[in-house]
């Protein structure tokens, strides 16, 4: 059923995992899919907008399944997004309600895949993960519910940015074991969290 609230949402997805998980937790709620980095969106400005899915850790303390729902997005560029608080508190706590203990550091998003020395530097500058799309979108209001899937312990091939490409490559093969068992599970708690905290919206 749509409610008011999520009727005026719009989830950001970037690839079909993400909106599919998004789409069969929360029926009825507008998702775009938009590609990885925004490469199948428009110039469309949104009013209230979610950016849900997966992100890359870029601390050691920061395994694969921690929930990122940032106060801030910034971008390699310098700029800085104030997430919307209501939203923000929200996913907290439907995360907290959910059995988890959300980050609520800096979200980075970047044009480019971070690995090895990148991400320690951006850590260093006080991002928890890493996103690809986040820091792109126009919005009124704009929050993210992200879940860590590669780590600096476990690192992605940027090759994984076309995945048809990369699955046809041997040498990749335990990175595409380890993504078929890990990527569905995350990019579902991640659709977990924003239906339980649309739930709870709209029955304040």
């Amino acid at each position: 059923m749509v409610t008011s609230t999520n009727a005026a949402l719009t989830v950001i997805a970037a690839t079909p995992l993400e909106a599919g998980s998004v789409r069969r937790a929360v029926p009825g709620v507008r998702v775009v899919e938009t590609g990885i980095g925004l490469t199948k969106a428009g110039t469309e400005r949104y009013d209230m907008v979610v950016s849900c899915g997966l992100a890359g850790g870029l601390r050691n303390d920061v395994p694969t399944g921690t929930i990122v729902i940032p106060r801030e997005v910034g971008t390699t560029d310098g700029q800085t997004i104030t997430c919307d608080p209501r939203l923000s508190a929200a996913l907290v706590a439907a995360a907290l309600q959910l059995g988890h203990s959300p980050s609520q550091e800096r979200l980075l998003t970047s044009s480019t895949l971070v690995t090895g020395d990148a991400r320690r530097e951006m850590a260093e500058r006080g991002f928890v993960a890493a996103d690809m799309e986040t820091g792109l979108l126009r919005a009124l209001s704009l929050a993210a519910v992200r879940v860590v899937l590669d780590t600096p312990h476990q690192e992605l091939s940027a090759a994984w940015l076309r995945p048809a490409t990369a699955v046809a490559d041997p040498r990749l093969w335990p990175q595409a074991l380890w993504l078929w068992r890990e990527a569905p599970r995350c990019a579902r708690l991640a659709a977990a969290v924003l239906a339980l905290a649309l739930k709870q919206l709209s029955a304040a």
